[in-house]
């Protein structure tokens, strides 16, 4: 009987499948808890636990095939194959999240080929503790070669190996799927609930964190070949408006249809934007109507160009101006392209896609070119780049720009390759002249959108190189004097604007706005650190200038919470424009009733009472309990409805269908009238 049991537990060490699925499984766990070190998340957490089945599917699956062969080498080849891609992946991704802000996604796939033009830069922003994540990989590795390349190998019979198999892997998925539903293993102010995230990981910082990066990124592939349909559910506005009635007068067009319409993929739309609150009038209303307006998006501009002697021109706008301490340009996909869509429309773009050209031809007759159109404006868009990342000869146009210049049509040359930038400088003379050679005298909007301070910063380039080292001078290391020499590139052209404006004597009678895309990712935060002297944890890193200029207002300081969504119901209620207030997801930042807050594009939060880390579904409070746990459920859900139906109107062209209906509204009200004859008085 002894004789017996030492025979199968030889058996057992001989045939070493529990070996290499218990070797895979340590392996492949390791490198999601380095990866969880590495982002800030949580280790004891029912995430890790989830990830850890996910894990052990993984590994059934892999050395189940692997084990299908004879040979130990092939066996080895696929086990090690497979951890080493997981590995590659999983470091791919924490490179990715630290340079540009997001996670890799098939969604985001149309700029891959853009993304190879910085893909040096990309990889030496790597941290060296990122390599990390190969040491599970590698001691693997040495374990299949020194330690067990002299075991016997007893095969196990197919048949018994699949009565195993099928088993476990039935198990593992009905434990795997236990851990989405069951409610103690839901965080209960996650943005969005572990099924949905499942279902379409449209949220990737969360599912990430919730699933790990293997499982997200093959959910990410399946929703981008398999595409989900939108939920039908109807969200409410959290926050009712609070003025009650007010004067400003819109149609209520809108409100039939959110009445009328309840069979449409539109319907929930309809009574979404028809249920959110009007923005009354202000004591702001009209300050600037009928004057110039010029909007300047700076390419990655950062907080470092509030410095008067250094950029003395930017300096004279923001300290003469209308300035906000705590305004953000949130990372994106597609960062500049996506922001610059935001922007022009208060809308969320599409978290996890380059929304801006995936959705190029759709139509917005709400955007804020129209909406200047609509005021007998002439609206230009501008820019000093060639349609290498974004298609702004369709897209500027769908907003309504009733000219777009590249810089083809602006006569700039451009390098053929990446790195080398045309001047700011020259982009704004060039289009001075041709806005103050227009003969009409119909006041004009234009949006520049800059390109001199895209990175590269650690390669030599002609304007990084320009005050580089007069910037070293001043202690700063080489990247970020490349950065301030172009900057001092952008600050020489807001320079040349003003002198233009002042030259053509339209100078007081133009309003210029100065915003930034997004910050200089491609300088590490250390080397941000350089330039911005507070912290740069908690999002803070994302925070930008905002000015908002004309030569007769008086300087003010804003503290409120602001981000690029504002723009527009803003300059529309500052130039006393045409504008439904519920067709924006941002807010008149002016206005009494605005709700001060930064909204991330994973869904985090933030304003001067809290912030809410959607990644992490945590709260880290400013103000001692300022809000309860039903107030941060209810930021949540209005933050989420937000987010969600403004991917639903991208994705159905909402507003093309809208406008076709709004006037088909209008044509039946006119004739209603026309037709419509007095009746007459029996009294008179």
């Amino acid at each position: 009987m002894e004789s017996e049991i030492k025979n199968k537990k030889r058996s057992i060490i001989k045939d070493n499948s529990i070996m290499n699925f218990t070797l895979m499984t340590v392996t492949l766990f390791l490198i999601e808890i380095i990866f969880r070190i590495m982002n800030g998340f949580a280790i004891f957490d029912y995430a890790t636990l989830r990830i850890f089945i996910s894990v052990c599917l993984f590994s059934l699956i892999i050395t189940f095939i692997s084990n299908l062969f004879k040979r130990r080498w092939i066996r080895n080849t696929i086990n090690l194959l497979f951890v080493f891609i997981y590995s590659l992946y999983t470091w791919l991704q924490v490179g990715f999240i630290n340079y540009l802000g997001v996670y890799i996604s098939f969604h985001t796939s149309s700029q891959f080929g853009a993304v190879k033009d910085y893909i040096f830069d990309y990889l030496n922003s790597f941290k060296w503790t990122y390599h990390l994540l190969f040491v599970p990989f590698v001691v693997l590795l040495i374990l299949y070669i020194f330690l067990f390349r002299k075991k016997e190998y007893k095969r196990g019979k197919f048949k018994n190996k699949i009565l195993t198999f099928i088993p476990s892997l039935i198990a593992l998925c009905g434990i795997y799927y236990g851990t989405l539903v069951l409610p103690f293993m839901q965080n209960s102010l996650q943005i969005k609930s572990n099924v949905k995230l499942f279902n379409n990981p449209d949220v990737p910082t969360v599912a990430v964190n919730q699933f790990g990066t293997t499982v997200f990124g093959i959910l990410d592939l399946k929703s981008y070949l398999f595409p989900v349909a939108e939920e039908e559910t109807v969200f409410n506005p959290t926050y009712p408006n609070k003025n009650g009635v007010t004067k400003r007068e819109v149609s209520d067009a809108l409100d039939k249809l959110a009445e009328s319409d309840n069979s449409s993929k539109y319907s929930a739309l309809n009574k979404y934007f028809a249920a959110r609150p009007v923005t009354d009038y202000n004591e702001y209303t009209g300050m600037f109507e009928g004057k110039n307006v010029i909007v300047i998006l700076m390419e990655s501009v950062n907080e470092a160009i509030i410095n008067e002697k250094e950029f003395p021109n930017f300096y004279k706008l923001y300290s003469e101006g209308w300035t906000w301490e705590n305004n953000y340009s949130p990372r994106n996909s597609c960062a500049t392209g996506n922001n610059e869509f935001s922007a022009m429309t208060s809308l969320f773009s599409i978290y996890n896609a380059c929304t801006s050209n995936v959705y190029k031809d759709n139509t917005y007759f709400e955007a804020i070119f129209n909406l200047f159109n609509n005021k007998g404006y002439t609206t230009t868009g501008m820019h000093d780049f060639v349609e290498w990342y974004y298609k702004r000869k369709t897209i500027h146009p769908n907003m309504g720009a009733q000219t777009y210049y590249g810089a083809d049509t602006l006569g700039i040359k451009t390098a053929s390759y990446y790195g080398e930038w045309p001047s700011d400088i020259e982009f704004f003379d060039k289009a001075m002249d041709i806005i103050l050679n227009d003969n009409s005298d119909k006041p004009f909007m234009t949006w520049f959108t800059t390109v001199t301070s895209h990175q590269p910063y650690t390669n030599d380039s002609t304007y990084g190189n320009l005050h580089k080292d007069y910037f070293m001078s001043l202690g700063y290391s080489s990247a970020v004097s490349r950065y301030l020499s172009k900057l001092k590139v952008v600050d020489d052209a807001i320079g040349t604007l003003v002198d233009r404006l002042k030259s053509a004597g339209i100078y007081d009678d133009t309003v210029i706005v100065l915003m930034a895309d997004h910050y200089p990712y491609g300088l590490s935060k250390s080397q941000v650190a350089e330039m911005i002297p507070h912290d740069l944890s908690d999002y803070e890193i994302e925070k930008t200038p905002l000015v908002i200029y004309n030569s007769s207002m008086t300087p003010k300081t804003f503290t409120e919470y602001n981000f690029y969504l504002n723009l527009v119901p803003t300059l529309a209620n500052l130039m006393n424009l045409d504008y439904d207030p519920r067709l924006y997801l941002g807010h008149d930042v002016l206005s009494k009733d605005y709700e001060s807050m930064v909204v991330f594009a994973d869904g985090s939060w933030k304003n001067e009472k809290a912030y809410y880390n959607a990644s992490t579904s945590k709260i880290t409070f400013y103000e001692e309990n300022a809000y309860t746990p039903e107030e941060i459920l209810a930021i949540n859900n209005e933050v989420d409805a937000k987010i969600t139906m403004s991917s639903r109107a991208i994705k159905n062209n909402y507003f093309n269908y809208l406008n076709e209906e709004l006037k088909k509204y209008e044509d039946s009200n006119d004739e209603v009238q026309e037709t419509e004859e007095p009746i007459d008085n029996p009294l008179e």
